[in-house]
């Protein structure tokens, strides 16, 4: 106890000594404050309190004296950081460190800067302030997951093949501007997309879980969203593509199966994006053949289809021709048993089956066979059945009774094409060449073909579609001894009238046949030749100039085949996109023509290296405008009879007019017709009624009306044919200078006459202009014939009787065109008739020379019109022949046909 009660006293004693001894000095504040020497923080984004480890306190030992003990400050020293520390509690030393604004991790994720801390100094106004050492201040920005994953790419595309399995397709990658690798990082991918054969791990990789087909599926779109570590989620979905590409298999690419052909377009390309896929093998060649098959056309492509007259008088051909095989009708009634196939677009087809066959009247038959003539004939022939197989003949001239003799035939044999020509023994008396033999294989590819036997005994010429072939075999024989025994030609079969108990044909055909012609006395040059079989569509090359140097191309002379080759694989491609279909003809027959390309690669050091399929396309020939023939003019023409007898006759179509027109495909209600240019091939004028009686009418044509022109004409007592193809203003010209007259119109004082023409043998034909003629009463009687002797030329080509008048078969005109009967007046007839007419004709000139003076101030203004057409009475065409009657349209016909 007393112990304690010291110690106290000597504590005060202490206190109060201490006390003076500072009092005595002046020195309060001895002591500076102290804290810790360095300090970690974190503070949240977006917030301003920091929190310190540990937390921030500073201490003096002045303490409890005021103000020296007291801390006042904390000081931030250093770079401009965006904290500042505050004083909380000044005695016991604590403090907080809070930022000046909103710190953002993005910008900056950590600071680092010196504090200090101060205490109050002596007194109230902080003098003698002492100041703590420096303490180092670390301070870390904690982030708030604020961004969504943002992708790299705005979409993404990849490629496979079809028919594998890939770990990897391709790879998304998302980025997030998060600064902490919490809420930076994407921890995973999704695809939104619902029922896809694909899958994406948590790196972005997208893999398919099937094999994809490319005939199934050709492309693929997948939507794609990405994960952060905090879970949040992408803003927008990214879309993926995904192509699916065919195994690699070397062939054409990029070629349509169907190209769209429209008439009157001139050329058009077939394969304007195509190109080789060769799979990136090394080429040193390429080698294409293009072939337009167009067998199922005509044919065999698409020709004029104009009569085989018509035809040849366009191309040139020396007139005089016979037609063995001519439409049947009235007065071609040899054809009449025969098979047809007129169907196809106006062709005139004759279909043999081995059973068929045609004996052609001895009037028909050309006669003197010289040295010099032509066989011509369209065949389209396969290999006969058997294992010899008999002779099949197409035209043979055999004896008709007694004896079998061929003196000259056309056969096929095994596929063999044979001609036989035995001469008579009045010409030649020694071994001369016979048989002549070709071995082609166009005889027996059931195509068509156009055969034409050019006979300059002893040469035998064949050419075959234009292209000239020398036989391979000839066999001599000797000339047949002359006998009074009739020959028989057939077409079809060979006649057998002899050596047999009953005559019968033998040798059938089998096959088809068209045009068969023969003409005596000429031979046809190979340009004629090439004109008639030419085809009016085929393979073309747009731009040939700029074909490549380095490009080798042919075509066969049909210009149905195209082969081209080359070393660069890409200027192979531009030259093959240059290949195009071209239909010459106006009006095409419409549907399809198959395309087939087959092609052979060659690489370096190999033969072959990569194979090539073969494709097939077609080309669709759309259906034409169909041209709609318009006549037009007077109907009716009321003339005197002294017009309808004079010099001049009356021009029954001086007012005619011909046009075209057609109406667009696109257009179905409304009529919005156009104005089209193009051919005729015949126009008939038919006497309606009564024939024409030749003693008193006649219809008359000027042979100077038809110079400069590819026309011809025939006449007969039913009518006037004019024919060949030429154009509609030609035909006008032609037509209008046709003139009617009638020497006794009190006995006949009305006609009716009909025209119609044609366009491609009856494929387009026009209305029926009806035209009605009358003459008024005429008080001068004008004997029956005074101007049917005048010197002239007539179109009157009585070549055989009517009854084998070879005509064009137009249903509409039948009626008209060809009586049922017909004779044929004797020789001595003639004769007579001649003598009698030469009589006539003196005695009637006379009396027209006195009648003429008084006639002409008679006339009507009528007749003064006509006269203005400068008629030339000096080449005045009259018709003579009083045995004219009937087959105006068959002696037409012969020409046509």
């Amino acid at each position: 106890m007393k112990m304690q009660r010291i110690a106290e006293v000597m504590l005060f004693m202490a206190g109060v000594a201490l006390g003076l001894c500072a009092a005595h000095t002046g020195k309060v504040n001895k002591h500076k404050p102290w804290i810790e020497t360095s300090y970690h923080g974190v503070i949240t984004e977006n917030t301003d309190i920091v929190l310190l480890d540990p937390p921030l306190v500073a201490l003096d030992k002045d303490a409890p004296v005021p103000y020296a003990g007291e801390i006042c400050a904390f000081k931030i020293h250093g770079v401009e950081a965006p904290f500042e520390a505050v004083v909380l509690n000044g005695t016991s030393g604590e403090g907080q460190l809070r930022a000046r604004g909103l710190v953002d991790c993005e910008l900056q994720k950590e600071y680092t800067f010196i504090i200090q801390a101060h205490d109050c100094g002596a007194g109230p106004g902080g003098t003698g302030g002492k100041k703590s050492h420096k303490a180092v201040v670390h301070i870390q920005v904690n982030d708030v997951n604020e961004f969504s994953p943002v992708f790299r790419e705005g979409q993404y595309h990849a490629a496979v093949t079809e028919g594998k399995i890939y770990d990897s397709i391709l790879q998304v990658e998302a980025t997030d501007l998060d600064c902490s690798p919490q809420y930076s990082q994407i921890c995973n991918y999704q695809i939104t997309t619902g029922n896809t054969p694909f899958a994406i791990d948590r790196n972005g990789n997208i893999r398919n879980t099937e094999k994809l087909s490319f005939d199934k599926q050709r492309q693929y779109e997948v939507l794609v969203t990405a994960f952060d570590c905090g879970q949040k989620r992408s803003s927008e979905s990214v879309a993926v593509h995904i192509d699916v590409k065919p195994v690699c298999k070397p062939g054409w690419q990029g070629w349509n199966k169907r190209v769209d052909y429209e008439p009157g377009t001139g050329s058009k390309q077939l394969f304007p994006k195509m190109h080789l896929e060769t799979c990136g093998g090394p080429l040193s060649s390429v080698r294409t053949t293009v072939e337009l098959q167009t067998s199922h056309i005509g044919k065999g492509c698409d020709r004029e289809t104009y009569s085989e007259k018509s035809l040849q008088k366009l191309c040139g051909a020396s007139s005089g021709s016979t037609d063995l095989l001519p439409g049947p009708s009235t007065s071609t009634n040899w054809t009449a048993s025969l098979l047809t196939d007129s169907g196809r677009d106006s062709d005139l087809i004759f279909r043999f089956d081995g059973r068929q066959a045609a004996k052609i009247p001895d009037q028909v038959v050309p006669q003197n066979l010289t040295d010099q003539f032509t066989i011509a004939t369209w065949m389209k022939h396969g290999p006969s059945p058997g294992v010899r197989a008999e002779k099949e003949t197409l035209l043979c001239n055999s004896d008709k009774t007694e004896m079998n003799r061929h003196h000259y035939s056309l056969y096929v044999h095994n596929c063999r094409l044979v001609f036989l020509l035995r001469r008579d023994f009045t010409q030649v008396d020694t071994f001369r060449p016979a048989e002549f033999h070709w071995k082609l294989e166009q005889i027996c590819d059931k195509e068509w073909h156009y055969y034409v036997i050019n006979v300059e005994f002893p040469v035998v010429t064949l050419y075959v579609d234009g292209v000239t072939y020398d036989p391979y075999l000839v066999t001599d024989d000797w000339p047949i001894h002359p006998s009074q025994i009739d020959v028989q030609l057939t077409v079809g079969a060979c006649w057998q009238g002899g050596e047999v108990t009953k005559p019968r044909f033998t040798q059938y055909f089998r096959g088809s046949l068209s045009g068969l012609t023969i003409r005596p006395g000429k031979i046809e040059s190979q340009k004629v030749i090439s004109c008639l079989q030419a085809c009016k569509e085929g393979l073309d090359i747009n731009s040939l100039e700029s074909l490549s140097k380095g490009i080798k191309f042919h075509f066969n002379p049909a210009q149905s085949i195209l082969v081209m080759e080359g070393e660069d694989l890409e200027n192979m491609n531009a030259a093959l996109r240059k290949v195009s279909y071209i239909n010459s003809r106006q009006f095409p027959t419409p549907g399809i023509r198959r395309l087939h390309i087959s092609t052979s690669v060659q690489c370096f050091g190999e033969d072959t290296c990569v194979s090539i399929s073969d494709i097939d396309a077609v080309v669709m020939v759309l259906q034409p405008s169909e041209p709609r023939i318009t006549m037009t003019g007077a109907d009716r023409l009321t003339r005197p009879a002294a017009d309808l007898s004079g010099p001049t006759g009356l021009a029954l179509f001086q007012d005619l007019h011909i046009i075209s027109t057609t109406l667009p495909r696109t257009v179905k209600k409304v009529c919005v017709c156009e104005e089209v240019i193009h051919n005729l091939d015949y126009c008939d004028m038919l006497v309606l009624g009564e024939e024409l009686r030749p003693e008193l009418e006649s219809l008359q044509l000027k042979r100077s009306a038809l110079l400069g022109k590819h026309l011809d004409a025939t006449n007969s007592t039913s009518g006037m044919s004019i024919y060949g193809v030429d154009s509609m203003s030609n035909y006008e010209q032609v037509i209008r200078q046709v003139r009617y007259y009638n020497w006794h119109p009190a006995q006949i004082p009305d006609r009716k006459f009909r025209l119609t023409c044609s366009e491609l043998n009856g494929r387009y034909t026009s209305n029926e202009f009806t035209l009605e003629v009358s003459g008024l009463d005429n008080h001068t009687d004008i004997p029956n014939f005074q101007y049917r002797y005048q010197a002239g030329e007539h179109i009157n080509h009585m070549v055989v009787p009517p009854q084998y008048m070879q005509v064009v078969h137009h249903p509409a005109m039948i009626h008209n065109m060809y009586p049922t009967h017909s004779s044929v007046p004797s020789a001595a007839t003639v004769v007579i008739v001649i003598c009698i007419a030469a009589l006539v004709g003196v005695v009637v000139l006379g009396i027209y020379r006195i009648h003429l003076t008084h006639q002409q101030e008679g006339r009507s203004s009528d007749t003064s019109k006509e006269g203005e057409l400068d008629w030339d009475d000096s080449a005045l065409t009259i018709t003579v022949n009083p045995m004219e009657v009937k087959g105006t349209a068959e002696e037409r016909g012969e020409a046509r046909n």
